[in-house]
């Protein structure tokens, strides 16, 4: 299935949702709002949503003089992947971390944490990079920037939703076709559940194929293996301050594993599992 194909089928199921909670939320009225609600996600994530999270992330651009071998290492690796180069980004947290965006290679952006900067020696923070270039060269950062920010406005409406039936503010006009509060507290909570249960089902696989894309640019898939290792056991103490569970499929290892119950709807296929294949990797070479 193609990057272009995904896109439209994950556009199509969150909107989808966003258009059901919509209607259970006000009827009628409520159904026209969350429509032109999915139309203005679905347009405003495919152009804008790499700005949109690395804006809520707070990521900064740096230029070349401000860390030129981080620079050399991304311009290096994507040659290697026959990508332009991606622009370079810095999140100022302490959380190990990093992901890419972008809507196409040509647009593409690289984003580390401080933390993962200071953490990791050169040989596994290149393995981390080359895996980000390989989301980029294989085409996932749209349909992964896209699926941040439509299923974190899922979550945000079904927030909504929650406090409207605790409160009785929704539509109760069966003419309207209005539901009860307690259905639509019901959906509140399932909603967030099917949009993380969609991101599982695309985001795992890719997981996988960015690990042996990586190990292949970066040459030694022990690098990576070592830096997994590292940025799965600090995950688990020092989690992203800020940012959107939402968005956490992005990242090359998940921000929020150490704050709350994400591992049971987590979009990362298990840490170990990946090193194990790394390790294989490197001993069939």
């Amino acid at each position: 299935m193609t990057s272009n194909l995904k896109t439209v089928m994950l556009l199509a199921l969150l909107s989808g949702i966003i258009i059901f909670l919509g209607g259970a939320m006000g009827g009628k009225t409520g159904l026209v709002f969350a429509f032109g609600l999915a139309l203005l996600m679905n347009v405003g994530s495919y152009w804008y949503s790499d700005k949109i999270v690395l804006r809520m992330y707070g990521a900064q651009e740096i230029d070349e003089a401000d860390a030129p071998g981080l620079h050399r290492m991304v311009e290096e690796l994507a040659q290697k992947a026959g990508i332009p180069k991606p622009r370079v980004c810095i999140i100022q947290q302490d959380a190990p971390n990093a992901f890419a965006t972008g809507r196409n290679p040509e647009h593409g952006v690289v984003a580390v944490t401080s933390g993962i900067m200071r953490l990791l020696s050169p040989e596994e923070l290149k393995g981390v990079i080359a895996h980000e270039i390989g989301h980029i060269a294989n085409r996932d950062i749209l349909v992964q920037s896209v699926a941040g920010v439509l299923a974190s406005a899922i979550v945000t409406v079904a927030n909504m939703m929650q406090w409207m039936a605790i409160f009785g503010m929704g539509s109760n006009d069966d003419e309207e076709g209005g539901s009860n509060p307690f259905a639509a507290l019901l959906l509140a909570f399932l909603a967030p559940v099917a949009a993380s249960l969609i991101q599982f089902a695309i985001s795992r696989s890719r997981e996988y194929l960015a690990d042996d894309t990586g190990a292949r640019l970066a040459g030694n898939p022990l690098h990576l293996a070592s830096a997994l290792e590292k940025l799965n056991a600090y995950s688990q103490h020092v989690p992203m301050r800020a940012g959107n569970e939402a968005t956490a499929h992005m990242f090359i290892v998940n921000p929020f594993a150490g704050a709350n119950l994400a591992r049971l709807f987590s979009t990362h296929p298990p840490i170990e599992e990946r090193v194990q294949r790394l390790r294989d990797m490197a001993r069939s070479r």
